[in-house]
């Protein structure tokens, strides 16, 4: 369940702006009665909404959309002509049922003149008691088992080729292993020169086709960590920017739908067992500490770095950022899912039910309920690409303790800084075993 001791709320972020589409002005802000954006079951929400153009008021009405999880529409309305602060109150209808989940408030602001604005806000109630919209499959865990098996039988077959990248104090290698069905894990491996009994950090990509940047790891490396970054794809990991868009607009364009009717053939199977075998790179390497091993990501790096620490014991703490591959089945309890929005590729004559059945296997929320070790989880309440309400519902599946940074105004990729302040003392506290001082907890 959700640890409220742990529950961190982003005080910073009090304010939905979001511009015109091509001025800074005017702009729409909202403002909640509760500026973390967190209220119990029955509790009345109000936001207020300005519109001005610097200092100035500015004349228009508003219509807005209010829908439970995300999904189902359950008020809407237009606001009066005026320049005045524009109110709107909420009041769950079906309160006495004390339903935890998550509002989402749609704002079209139309001035007098000029363009329309719009701007979005959201108001979770018992965020804790969210629960999981199905469980997991009955074989989940034998299914995983025969592939961690079948991924086992393939030798590693390591390949490090060291590369100069100018730098005396750091070692850096690109990295080459097997994985099942043929296909290869690339990553790229640094280290502080001499390092002996380092902790260790894995690190796994957000979506998209790309290279990987050395700073990802060398960074780490320069703070006395073995660092290890592996992209999500078959694919080397430093070619030129046209091989990747190339790539992403044929054999891997919409590459989350690949094979996603059949736990067979899903993409995110070899990505998923990339990350175990990664695990395993690290855990078998003579300068590994043996005691800390941390993986961490954002977006579909946040949903790996979940299932990496459900997958594999081996995980002693992991930090996800607005992770994505969670509640995959929320649809079926009236709320919005996140990417990759598994079961929605109908218009590509797919069976929505074959998709909807696969996708238990791969959802974070099912590897969350075997994730034990310390997680960190930050999330945007009002991220359209990966809902709060079903990130909620996975990290009351968590079995070790977790820290929640609760965002109230952020979106999927806007400002996420509350998180990374807590990102970095996480750091220090489950690789280096420092404690963070008392204005950090």
């Amino acid at each position: 369940m959700l640890n409220r001791r742990l529950l961190c709320f982003a005080t910073c972020l009090v304010a939905c702006l979001i511009p015109a589409v091509t001025t800074a002005e005017p702009k729409l802000t909202i403002l909640a009665n509760q500026a973390t954006g967190v209220y119990q079951p029955g509790d009345e929400v109000v936001w207020t909404i300005e519109v001005k153009d610097g200092d100035k008021p500015v004349f228009g009405a508003a219509t807005y959309s209010i829908r439970r999880g995300g999904l189902i529409e359950v008020t809407k309305g237009m606001t009066k002509p005026g320049a005045e602060a524009i109110t709107i109150t909420h009041q769950d209808k079906d309160a006495a049922q004390k339903t935890p989940g998550l509002i989402l408030l749609d704002v079209k602001f139309k001035p007098e003149e000029g363009k329309e604005v719009k701007g979005v806000a959201a108001a979770v109630f018992a965020p804790e008691k969210i629960a999981a919209s199905s469980p997991p499959p009955d074989d989940f865990d034998a299914f995983w088992k025969a592939k961690i098996a079948e991924l086992d039988a393939i030798p590693m077959n390591v390949k490090l080729e060291p590369v100069d990248i100018g730098d005396k104090k750091v070692e850096y290698y690109k990295v080459t292993m097997d994985n099942i069905k043929g296909k290869k894990i690339y990553g790229q491996l640094a280290k502080p020169v001499g390092g002996e009994k380092l902790p260790a950090v894995l690190t796994v990509q957000w979506a998209g086709v790309y290279p990987l940047n050395r700073g990802w790891v060398v960074d780490h490396a320069k703070q006395g960590r073995l660092a290890f970054n592996i992209i999500a794809h078959d694919l080397p990991i430093d070619e030129s920017a046209d091989f990747y868009k190339e790539k992403a607009a044929k054999e891997l364009n919409d590459y989350p739908g690949i094979g996603n009717e059949d736990r067979e053939t899903s993409y995110f199977l070899p990505m998923f067992l990339s990350c175990r075998r990664a695990v395993d790179f690290i855990t078998q390497r003579p300068d590994w500490d043996g005691k800390h091993l941390l993986v961490q990501g954002g977006s579909q790096g946040g949903y790996q770095a979940i299932v990496t620490a459900g997958i594999h014991p081996a995980v002693t703490a992991f930090a996800a950022n607005v992770p994505a591959g969670c509640d995959h089945t929320g649809k079926q309890a009236g709320r919005l899912p996140g990417w990759p929005n598994w079961a929605s590729r109908v218009w590509q004559k797919k069976d929505e039910q074959k998709m909807l059945t696969t996708s238990r296997y791969f959802d974070a929320m099912n590897f969350a309920t075997r994730a034990k070790c310390p997680g960190l989880i930050g999330l945007g309440l009002v991220d359209p690409v990966c809902p709060a309400e079903g990130i909620f519902a996975t990290i009351n599946q968590l079995q070790g303790p977790h820290e929640v940074v609760i965002m109230p105004a952020a979106d999927h990729g806007g400002d996420h800084k509350a998180y990374y302040a807590k990102f970095g003392p996480f750091l220090d506290k489950y690789l280096h075993d420092k404690q963070p001082k008392k204005d950090e907890s």
